[in-house]
């Protein structure tokens, strides 16, 4: 038996590390739509993989694959880029709006890129909204397991005791839809109004005015401050600033991306800073349990004992 008889058939090397991914999120990434819409073009056929069209977006592709949208293959991805804007009242968070009112995307300057928000706020909410040009990123930010706070000031008209906003803490359900854990203080009372701070993770769908609402309290003002470590700080009504590159993979991909079993830095021993930026508490090199840096607890410097008779020698001599 030759050698090409006896050595079994081998198939491609394939590497592993390379996983398939729905065809809706990789369009999506390509800064083309969302994923949502990238679905519905999709059961538009509007999409081809390989030349052949495409009838079900629960399909997945490899990066070998070639995607075309209306004929056309998908842009090179981009970088991911993220941005705080600030929305005024009466704009919806939408590419088509079946009323045809005014959106926020109309509003965009005309250099930057198409991008898509990081969840919605309702027309008359105000505040910081996050946009992306990178439909994976947005799905990654927008989800409630990412657990980043979103943080709102409240102006409603009615009285709330700070005891009935120290029970959210524990969640409720309120019309058969259970709600999270909810942080609510009391800031100040103004007339027959009430000025409230709220935070909460899950952001669901008015989440913020049902509670409200179960307290006996109508929302007359809604504004977001905060999306996670990002602030709306000074940033004027209407205005739109980049986040750098540098606060971008600190705080998103450094903090979101984690290996599956990987302790988050606030497990390993820090504490959050300013903008919840995780600061590492200061090391110690430690050896057999005690301090080898000739600093006590305290910070202050510890004298060094002789080491033996040959050092009590030494010290007679000097």
């Amino acid at each position: 038996m030759n050698a090409k008889q006896s050595s079994p058939s081998r198939k491609p090397a394939v590497d592993e590390t390379i996983k398939p991914e729905r065809v809706a999120k990789v369009i999506a990434r390509a800064g083309l739509c969302s994923r949502r819409d990238a679905e519905r073009w999709i059961e538009m056929g509007r999409v081809n993989i390989n030349g052949k069209p495409l009838i079900t977006p629960a399909m997945t592709v490899l990066p070998t694959d070639v995607v075309e949208v209306d004929g056309k293959p998908l842009p090179e991805r981009e970088e991911a880029r993220l941005w705080r804007y600030h929305k005024p009242a009466g704009l919806v968070v939408s590419h088509r709006d079946e009323k045809d009112r005014p959106s926020v995307f109309d509003k965009m300057p005309e250099d930057l890129p198409r991008v898509i928000s990081i969840g919605r706020l309702d027309i008359n909410t105000e505040g910081l909204l996050l946009l992306t040009n990178d439909g994976g990123l947005a799905r990654l930010l927008e989800l409630p397991a990412t657990g980043w706070v979103r943080r709102y000031r409240v102006r409603a008209n009615g009285k709330v005791t700070p005891e009935a906003l120290e029970a959210l803490k524990d969640g409720l359900m309120v019309d058969g839809v259970q709600y999270g854990p909810i942080d609510a203080k009391l800031d100040k009372e103004q007339g027959a109004n009430v000025w409230l701070t709220v935070a909460l993770r899950e952001g669901k769908n008015r989440e913020v005015k049902k509670i409200c609402e179960h307290l006996g309290l109508k929302v007359g003002r809604l504004i977001r401050t905060s999306f996670g470590p990002f602030q709306l700080g000074e940033l004027a009504r209407g205005a739109v600033d980049e986040i750098s590159q540098k606060v971008l993979n600190e705080q998103v991909r450094g903090g979101t991306k984690r290996k599956p079993g990987a302790k988050s830095k606030r497990a390993a021993g820090t504490k959050p800073g300013p903008g919840g930026k995780p600061v590492p508490k200061p090391k110690r090199t430690v050896a057999k349990g005690k301090p080898v840096s000739g600093k006590s607890a305290a910070g202050k410097t510890k004298p060094r004992k002789p080491a033996g008779k040959g050092a009590a020698r030494a010290d007679r001599r000097r």
